[in-house]
């Protein structure tokens, strides 16, 4: 038994394989700079605030492009 089971359809278009790069990429930097932000903030109030709204819109829509790529249609 294999926890992970290969997927029907194997991603075969370039612009999904890149919308799933960037999706990656948004989520790991925003909470990145969330908690960055809210290092940062034991310091500097407002620039501490500032990153972590940043990272958290950043990482929200990375979140929200997940929905998007759910809902794509990948042909063969």
């Amino acid at each position: 038994m294999s926890f992970f089971k290969p997927s029907a359809e194997p991603v075969s278009n370039k612009s999904v394989a890149r919308l799933q790069a960037l999706i990656w990429i948004l989520i790991y930097g925003g909470l990145l700079t969330l908690v960055l932000g809210l290092s940062v903030q034991r310091i500097d109030d407002p620039i501490g605030w500032s990153m972590v709204v940043v990272g958290g819109i950043v990482a929200a829509v990375g979140f929200v492009l997940i929905y998007v790529r759910s809902r794509i249609n990948v042909g063969p």
